[in-house]
Formats: structure tokens, C-alpha cells, sequence
């Protein structure tokens, strides 16, 4: 008798499925830990306006995470998510100061991240080129074009009324991002739990071959799962500079970063086929739990690099220990 039907006849988890539950549940008990910790060594955490600043800080990173999630599911992915973010705020600002109006300009620079994704889908698809290659690439473009179109000059002279998209708030408490956050977060989970599209990517990631064989148009998809990211880094770049009131050409530096960390900390796997939209949220959200408790206690941001690439190294190595342990 196997050790699993005994641990099955003794009304016990089995090894493989108790590893699968405590992964799941890592990332959340991570972050009450984390909480618990520092509202004990802070008494400013736990205040209402250090919450929303929290959410507010993190509401950007967590809504790119949404499309990165979707790429990594499908075994990808993408490193040009900063570039353009930036590239789609600076497009935004430019036609918002030329006078075209605010929506029409937040439309544009969410169709520029669309078409960079699509972009980015179609070498990947239809040039049959690495996704770290062809994701690369697009960086180092949307970014340089970025900074062509400015002169690497930030972009001044918003009206007033933009800044409320990034920069306002619902019942003058919750930030209106995080509002649009919990939006995005509950579409992009029904999508990847309860449509087609969804079971395709987790198919795909899983095994692509397979995925052809059992009649899924591969290349299809994986062009409408970087298209649909991409529309999401844009939104996200739009959302930036309505925060901040300017178009800034370098900004998003280092977002590729924290973007991969959150969903690999939010239990994705790097190989494909697993990863969930909420899992993503929860790694955006630690991380933004663990730069705001690093400046309450005066931490320096240098230590907060070396602690965010720690966890990343961590949450890799346990994805592929679990992994090479159930092969054997």
C-alpha cells in the first residue's frame, strides 16, 4: 500500500496535494506575517491613510501584474512592461497638451500599449522568436522611442481634470486607482477562470503542443494574450502620468522587476500553466507592504532591492524543488 492511500485512508491530505495547498498559502500567510510584524513595530502602519497610501503605491505595478500573469501562464515572458508603460504615458501627455480631449488621450496611450503587445505577440507567434528575446527587444524600442519623441524632456502643462484618474479619490477616501485595480482584478480572474480563453492560456502553458494537437490555434492565442497585457501596461502608463501630472519618458525604470516578482511571489510558475489573477494582487501587495514598512522604520532602499530579489529567488527555487521532487 502507497504512502498516499494511507495518508487518503486516514482522512489526511495527500504529500502532493498538502504542498500544492501550502504553496497557495504561502503568499497570504507571508503577508499577514509582514502585517502583524510591522504594526507591531510601527504604530503609523496601520493608520487608514498609510493603507490607502499602500494600495495607492501598488495599484499600478499590481495592474501591469494582471497582463504579466496571463503571459506567464502561458509559459512566457515579457520584459518590455516598463518601456511601455512609459511610451504610453508620454503619448497620452503629448495629445492631452496638444488639446486633444482627456479620454480621447487615455484611449491613445492604452491602444499604444495594445499595439506594442501585439507586437511583441507576433514575433513571439509568428517569428517563432524567444519571448525573452522578442520582449527584450521591444524595450529597448518603446523606450528609445519614448525618449525620441520628448527629447528626454518631460512633458508639463496637464489640466487639472487629468490628474483626477490617477491622483483622485472616490467619496474623497478610496484612491480612485485602487478602485480601478479591484475593477480589473475581478474581470481579468473571470477571464482566466471562467472562459475559454482562459483554460486555452492554462493549456498552452501547460503544454503547447498538446494545446495544438487538441485543436487550439496557438499562434492566435498567444498573440491575443500579449495584445491584451499590453493594453494594460498602457493603461497602467496612463495612470502614472495622470498621477504624477506629467509624461515622463524614463518612467517605469525597473518595473520589469517588481512586475515578475509580484506574480512569481503571487505563486505563478515561471514554466507555465499555473498562476491565478488574485495571486498576482497579493504579490504586488507585499511588496508594497514591505517598501512602506522599510521607509516607517527608515530602512534604506538599497536593502529593499536586495530583500524584493531575495524573495524572488526564494519563491523560484521552491516552485522548482516542488516540481523536480514530483517528477521523482
Amino acid at each position: 500500500m502507497t504512502d498516499e492511500v494511507r495518508s487518503e485512508q486516514r482522512g489526511k491530505l495527500p504529500p502532493w496535494l498538502a504542498a500544492g495547498v501550502s504553496r497557495k498559502l504561502a503568499p497570504y500567510t507571508s503577508l499577514l506575517v509582514m502585517a502583524v510584524a510591522l504594526s507591531i513595530l510601527s504604530p503609523h502602519f496601520l493608520t487608514v491613510n498609510n493603507l490607502f497610501a499602500i494600495g495607492l503605491q501598488m495599484a499600478v505595478i499590481a495592474i501591469m501584474a494582471i497582463g504579466q500573469m496571463m503571459i506567464i501562464v502561458s509559459a512566457g515572458i515579457d520584459l518590455s512592461v516598463g518601456s511601455v508603460m512609459a511610451l504610453a504615458g508620454v503619448i497620452s501627455t503629448m495629445l492631452i497638451v496638444a488639446g486633444v480631449p482627456i479620454w480621447l488621450g487615455v484611449v491613445a496611450g492604452t491602444v499604444i500599449g495594445g499595439f506594442a503587445g501585439l507586437l511583441n505577440g507576433l514575433m513571439i507567434a509568428y517569428g517563432f522568436i524567444p519571448p525573452f528575446i522578442a520582449t527584450l527587444g521591444m524595450m529597448g524600442i518603446a523606450r528609445g522611442a519614448a525618449l525620441l519623441l520628448t527629447g528626454g524632456v518631460p512633458i508639463f502643462g496637464l489640466p487639472k481634470a487629468f490628474n483626477y484618474l490617477g491622483g483622485g479619490r472616490l467619496l474623497g477616501l478610496v484612491p480612485i486607482p485602487v478602485v480601478i485595480l479591484v475593477i480589473l482584478a475581478v474581470i481579468g480572474h473571470f477571464v482566466l477562470t471562467r472562459t475559454r480563453f482562459g483554460r486555452y492560456v492554462f493549456a498552452i502553458g501547460s503544454n503547447a503542443e498538446a494545446a495544438r494537437l487538441s485543436g487550439i490555434n496557438v499562434r492566435r492565442m498567444l498573440t491575443r494574450i500579449y495584445t491584451y497585457a499590453g493594453l494594460l501596461y498602457g493603461f497602467a502608463g496612463v495612470l502614472m502620468a495622470s498621477r504624477l501630472s506629467t509624461g515622463q519618458p524614463t518612467a517605469g525604470t525597473g518595473y520589469e522587476l517588481d512586475v515578475i516578482a509580484a506574480c512569481v511571489i503571487g505563486g505563478a510558475s515561471l514554466s507555465g500553466g499555473e498562476g491565478t489573477v488574485l495571486g498576482a494582487i497579493i504579490g504586488a501587495l507585499i511588496m508594497g507592504v514591505l517598501r512602506n514598512g522599510c521607509n516607517l522604520l527608515d530602512i534604506s532602499a538599497f536593502w529593499q532591492q536586495i530583500a524584493i530579489g531575495g524573495i524572488i529567488v526564494v519563491a523560484v527555487f521552491a516552485d522548482q524543488y516542488r516540481k523536480h521532487r514530483g517528477k521523482s
